[in-house]
C-alpha cells in the first residue's frame, strides 16, 4: 500500500501477491527517494514523486482537482530537505507514503494534502498559520489536529496530552484520526530500525490505543495490518509459528477453499444471482485467534470466502441459495445489514460445511459494503462537503461519522479527567471495550453504552452529575437494581430523586462496582473524593429523648378553627409541616387533619362533609409522627440495615411491618416519631441510601401493626 523500510519483523506474504491490492506493486523507496530529493521540474507539473499518490486518488476521484496535492508536496518537500528518515531514506518519503496509504482507501484531496503536510508544522520552520493561508481553514485544523504536543512543555505527560488534544480535534473532524492511522501504520512498517524497547513501547500504545479506534472508525485494512505488526514485536515466537503454519498451508497441492468457492461460484451461476465469489487469506492474528479457538486447523481455516453482490437484496438470495445447497452452520450466521455494527460495518456472516467436514466462512455483502467495511470512516470521503461537491458515488444519504456514540462519550469524560495518568490509563480501558449496544429511553431517546454497561453508567450517560440523584430504575417496564446489566434494545426509566428541601443526594461508593464507563467511574470518584466522610458517615446531631408511643405533641401544632377540639392528625397519610393540610370534624368532637392529596380526604370531601379551617404553628419546636413506605430487593440485613439508618438520624421507630418478598422485592412500612418535621427529608435520603432500597415515600395508609 506504501513505501516500506527494511524491517526484520515486518509480515510478508507467504506467496508472491498474495493477498496484495491487484495492479498496485510495492514502491521501490530507493527510486522515490531519489524523485523526492530532485523536486519538481516546472511551476504547473506534477512532480513524479507524488504519481503513485495520483493515481490512487483518480481511481476514486476521477475529476479531482490535484493543483493542492502538487503545491502541498512542494512545500513539504522544501521543508524537509536535508531531513533524513532512520531507516536512510529522506524524510519526505514518510509523508509521501502516509499519503498513498490514504488515497488507496479513497480519502478525498483536502485530506491527502493534509496528510502530504502533517510533519511540517511540527519539523519544520513552517507555521500553522502559513498552511492555512495557502491551503485554507480544514487542511490547517487537520494538520494541527495531529501535530504532537512538545516534550519541553509538557515532560511525561506529552505522549497523553497529544491523543487527548487529537481525539478532542477527531470529535470536530473525523479526518484527523485517518491520518493519525495512517502515519502510525507507515511508523510501524519501518519499526525495525528502532531499538527492540522502542519498539516494543510503540507496539503497546499502538495495540491499546491506535487498534481500537481504528476498529471504531471502521477502518479494518489500517486495522488488520497494524495488527500483525505488533503481533510480530511483541509475539515473536507465537508469530514465527504462525507464519509457519500459514506458509506449510500455502504450499499444499489442494486447497480446499477454492474448491468451496468454485462450488458456490457455480450454484449461484445456476440460480441466475451475478455475484464475485473471492477467497480472503486471513491474517496472521485471524489465523493465530482461529487456531486458539479450534485447535488443529484444516485448510479451509486459512482464509474466507468474499461474495460481492450489486444490491442488499441479492446479499439475502445469495444466502439462500447458500444455505439451500450447502449444510449450514446455524451458530456462525450474523446479520450484520438488518443491524449493522457501531463503526458502520454491514455484512452477512455465514458458514456452510462440505460432506468431507471441510467448513468454509462466508462474507456476503454488496461492493459499496465492501469499500466501507474496508475503508470506515475514510470510505465517506468529506462527509462536511456540501452534497454533490466532492463525495458523489453511492453512499446514499450521508451519515455523519464524527460523533458516534463511542465518541461522545469518550469527549465527555475526558473533559473529567483530572490529570494525564488518569486520562491515559482511561482511555485504555473504555478502548478495551470492543462492542456497542443501544438502550432506549421512555420519551423514544437512545443512548449508547459498551457492552455489559449497568444502570448506572446509563444514569451518568443521560444525566452526568446529576446522577447522583439516581434512586433505581425500570428496565423493560419492571423495577430492576443499579447494577442491572443492560442487553441492546433494552428501555431504561431512571427513577430521580427529587428532594423537596433541594438537598442533592449522594452516590454510594457501591456504584464504582457497577459502572463500565469511564464518565460514571470519574464522577462517582470526584464525589467520593470531594465527600470522604462519605453519605452515612455524617455525625447525627444530638436528639431529645422520645418519651414512648403515648406522647402524641405533633398534633399541637395543627391549629384548627374549632375552639375546644381535639386534633389529630390522620393515620392514613399523616402529614407533617410543610405539607398543605385540611381538616375534617369527626365524632367525639374531635378533628383529623389530613394532606390535601390524601384519598380519605378527598372521599369525604366527595360526600359533602365540611372542611375545617387549619394551619401549621411553629413547626419547629414540636416531634412529628410519619409513615414511610420503603420498596427494597431481598438480601440478607436489610431490615438490620434500614433501622441502624433510621436510628442513626435520631429517629423512633413506633411501628412497622415487613411484608413476605414477592420476586425478590420487600416492602416495609415504618410509622416513625420525628424530632422535628423538617428533619423528614434528609431521614428519607437516609433509607435511600441503603444498599438495595429504591424508592422510599410517604404512605397513604397507616402501618396495620408492630414489628
Amino acid at each position: 500500500m506504501s513505501a516500506e523500510a527494511t524491517n526484520p519483523a515486518t509480515p510478508g506474504p507467504i506467496t508472491p501477491g498474495a493477498h496484495r491490492r491487484r495492479g498496485r506493486p510495492r514502491i521501490d523507496l530507493r527510486r522515490l527517494g531519489r524523485a523526492a530529493l530532485l523536486g519538481p521540474t516546472t511551476r504547473d507539473r506534477l512532480p513524479d514523486a507524488i504519481g503513485h499518490v495520483v493515481e490512487a486518488h483518480r481511481a476514486h476521484y476521477p475529476d479531482a482537482v490535484l493543483d493542492p496535492l502538487r503545491r502541498a508536496y512542494v512545500l513539504a518537500e522544501s521543508s524537509h530537505r536535508g531531513q533524513m528518515r532512520k531507516s536512510g531514506e529522506p524524510y519526505i518519503t514518510h509523508p509521501l507514503a502516509v499519503t498513498l496509504i490514504l488515497a488507496e482507501l479513497g480519502a478525498e484531496t483536502t485530506t491527502l494534502t493534509a496528510s502530504l503536510l502533517h510533519d511540517t508544522v511540527e519539523d519544520t520552520e513552517v507555521t500553522l498559520d502559513q498552511v492555512r493561508d495557502q491551503f485554507g481553514e480544514e487542511v490547517a485544523y487537520l494538520v494541527d489536529g495531529v501535530t504532537k504536543l512538545e516534550k519541553v512543555d509538557y515532560g511525561a505527560a506529552a505522549e497523553p496530552e497529544t491523543f487527548r488534544k487529537m481525539l478532542v480535534a477527531t470529535g470536530n473532524d473525523v479526518r484527523v484520526m485517518s491520518i493519525k492511522l495512517a502515519d502510525r501504520l507507515h511508523n510501524m512498517r519501518t519499526l525495525g530500525v528502532m531499538r527492540q524497547e522502542k519498539q516494543e513501547r510503540i507496539a503497546k500504545v499502538t495495540r491499546d490505543v491506535l487498534i481500537p479506534l481504528a476498529e471504531r472508525l471502521g477502518v479494518q485494512a489500517l486495522k488488520t495490518e497494524l495488527e500483525d505488526l505488533v503481533f510480530a514485536i511483541l509475539h515473536p515466537e507465537e508469530y514465527a509459528e504462525t507464519r509457519a503454519l500459514m506458509a506449510a498451508n500455502a504450499a499444499r497441492d489442494d486447497d480446499p477453499l477454492a474448491a468451496i468457492a468454485e462450488d458456490v461460484r457455480g450454484v449461484l451461476r445456476e440460480a441466475g444471482l451475478s455475484a464475485e465469489v473471492l477467497i480472503r487469506p486471513r491474517h496472521f492474528v485471524s489465523v493465530h485467534r482461529v487456531r486458539r479457538k479450534r485447535g488443529e486447523l484444516r485448510g479451509a481455516d486459512f482464509g474466507r470466502l468474499l461474495v460481492l453482490v450489486g444490491e442488499d437484496a441479492d446479499c439475502y438470495g445469495v444466502l439462500g441459495e447458500l444455505h439451500t445447497c450447502f449444510t449450514p452452520v446455524v451458530s456462525e450466521f450474523k446479520d450484520f445489514i438488518a443491524v449493522p455494527k457501531f463503526n458502520l460495518y454491514q455484512s452477512l456472516h455465514t458458514a456452510v460445511a462440505r460432506p468431507d467436514g471441510e467448513v468454509a466462512e462466508v462474507l456476503i455483502r454488496t461492493h459499496q459494503m465492501h469499500k466501507v467495511a474496508e475503508a470506515g470512516v475514510v470510505a465517506l470521503g468529506n462527509p462536511y462537503a456540501p452534497s454533490g461537491e466532492e463525495h458523489l458515488d453511492t453512499l446514499g444519504e450521508r451519515a455523519d461519522p464524527t460523533r458516534p456514540g463511542w465518541l461522545s462519550r469518550l469527549l465527555d469524560w475526558q473533559q473529567s479527567a483530572p490529570d494525564a495518568d488518569t486520562f491515559w490509563s482511561t482511555l485504555r480501558e473504555d478502548l478495551a471495550q470492543d462492542r456497542e449496544i443501544t438502550v432506549f429511553r421512555p420519551d423514544g431517546g437512545t443512548i449508547g453504552l459498551p457492552a455489559g454497561a449497568s444502570c448506572v453508567d446509563a444514569a451518568y450517560a443521560q444525566y452526568g452529575e446529576d446522577a447522583h440523584a439516581v434512586i433505581g430504575a425500570r428496565v423493560n417496564g419492571r423495577l430492576a437494581t443499579l447494577s442491572t446489566v443492560l442487553s441492546d434494545g433494552d428501555t431504561v426509566q431512571l427513577l430521580m430523586d427529587h428532594m423537596e428541601s433541594g438537598a442533592a443526594s449522594e452516590p454510594s461508593r457501591d456504584w464504582l462496582d457497577h459502572a463500565r464507563t469511564p464518565a460514571a467511574r470519574i464522577a462517582i470518584r470526584r464525589w467520593l473524593t470531594a465527600h470522604p466522610e462519605g453519605p452515612s458517615a455524617t455525625e447525627p446531631a444530638p436528639r431529645a429523648p422520645y418519651s414512648g408511643p403515648s406522647a402524641r405533641p405533633a398534633a399541637a401544632n395543627a391549629v384548627v378553627e374549632q375552639p375546644g377540639a381535639t386534633v389529630r392528625l390522620a393515620g392514613c397519610c399523616t402529614p407533617v409541616p410543610p405539607d398543605e393540610i385540611t381538616a375534617f370534624a369527626v365524632r367525639g368532637g374531635a378533628v383529623t387533619v389530613h394532606r390535601v392529596e390524601c384519598s380519605g380526604a378527598q372521599r369525604m370531601k366527595n360526600a359533602g362533609r365540611p372542611e375545617v379551617g387549619v394551619h401549621w404553628a411553629d413547626a419547629a419546636t414540636a416531634e412529628y409522627r410519619v409513615t414511610l413506605l420503603a420498596e427494597s430487593f431481598s438480601r440478607p440485613h436489610l431490615l438490620a440495615d434500614l433501622t441502624e439508618a433510621i436510628a442513626l438520624e435520631g429517629v423512633a421507630i413506633i411501628s412497622a411491618t415487613v411484608e413476605p418478598p414477592a420476586q425478590g422485592r420487600v416492602r416495609h412500612t415504618y410509622t416513625l416519631q420525628l424530632p422535628d418535621a423538617a428533619h423528614l427529608q434528609a431521614l428519607m435520603r437516609a433509607m435511600r441510601n441503603v444498599p438495595g432500597v429504591y424508592d422510599v415515600g410517604r404512605a397513604q395508609h397507616a402501618a396495620a401493626g408492630a414489628l
